[in-house]
């Protein structure tokens, strides 16, 4: 009797998508054959488990499964072709098209595991009709690719200038076999915060197929002095006293090297002076720009008379700072 690949896994027949690759994952890491190399029964247990998750992670191989049993990949799925080979066109059995109901394995004594190459029964009958491609591999009798394993989700969080100049990162995943694996991931230049990006067959192995891929989610951690909106960068930048006065020229710190600010005479703080392109850069994006926007820094220790003096240039030079603010 074939087997309940339910069983296999360990869910209900109405299990989720999601249940069945939890369950999936569960099994392989406990019977992997890297775990277990000296014991069959292990490695017989875990193929085990593959062929059932490759049926059951397919939503129409899994109707057909719930329909027909573990002998559907046996059976073709036109109309008059069930049955034996050719039985529509003139077959044994003669004349036109007959519709049978049974599971050719009965009849042949063959069973699931045959059919999917493991010698003898129905796949070495087919061998003689020119069908030898049943016992070729997977998905070879139906002519679909390889179930594909299952993909895995990782979220990593990478410092500011990373995300903004670019860079590589390393991150740990863990395999169905239960052993980590260190993977070193490119980072492009202009990476947004919250971009998904996906690595192909980095993910869990397929039963019988390919991989399936990595989904890395990028975070980028804050920066103390740059804060960035898109492309765009902006910095705050103290100057003092005297060079809000009179005017300067100050260096400031960029992604792409120290550049000479140059700083009006008269300035106040909250002004915003721009930068043209020494914004983010990102691939086939234009490059932002900087603002800087300028701070006073009062000086530190003044004494009375000092302050006195303060006061007297201001009466001199009367201001409304405040008069266009309200709620």
């Amino acid at each position: 009797m074939a087997e309940d690949y339910y069983k296999v896994l360990g869910v209900k027949r109405n299990a989720q998508e999601d249940e069945i690759r939890r369950a999936y994952r569960e099994l392989a890491r406990k019977y992997h054959p890297d775990l277990h190399p000296d014991d069959e029964s292990a490695k017989k247990k875990f193929q085990e488990v593959q062929v059932a998750f490759e049926v059951l992670n397919d939503k129409k191989k899994r109707e057909k499964y719930d329909k027909f049993g573990a002998g559907f990949e046996n059976m073709s799925g036109g109309p008059g072709r069930r049955g034996w080979p050719g039985a529509g066109a003139g077959g044994p059995g003669g004349g036109g098209a007959h519709e049978f109901d049974f599971d050719l394995n009965d009849i042949f004594g063959g069973s699931a595991k045959a059919g999917r190459g493991g010698g003898g029964g129905f796949a070495d009958l087919f061998k003689q009709f020119g069908g030898g491609a049943a016992g070729a591999g997977p998905g070879a009798a139906t002519g679909r690719p390889p179930a594909k394993g299952a993909d895995l989700e990782h979220e990593i969080t990478i410092p500011f200038a990373t995300a903004v100049l670019g860079g590589e990162a390393a991150i740990q995943v863990r395999r169905a076999n239960g052993r980590e694996e260190t993977i070193s991931v490119k980072i492009p230049a202009g990476v947004d915060d919250g971009k998904k990006i996906r690595l192909k067959g980095q993910g869990d192995p397929g039963p019988r197929g390919a991989a399936g891929d990595l989904l890395l989610t990028i975070r980028a951690a804050p920066h103390p002095c740059y804060r960035r909106t898109g492309n765009r960068l902006d910095v705050t930048v103290p100057i003092t006293l005297a060079e809000a006065a009179r005017g300067a020229k100050v260096d400031v710190p960029t992604p792409r090297g120290v550049i000479t600010l140059t700083i009006p005479a008269g300035s106040s703080s909250g002004k915003r002076l721009r930068v043209k392109g020494h914004g983010v850069r990102a691939k086939d994006k234009p490059a932002g720009d900087l603002y800087a926007e300028i701070e006073i820094a009062m000086p530190e220790g003044l004494s009375d008379k000092e302050i006195e003096q303060i006061a007297k240039i201001a009466e001199k030079h009367p201001q409304e700072p405040r008069a266009d603010l309200r709620w």
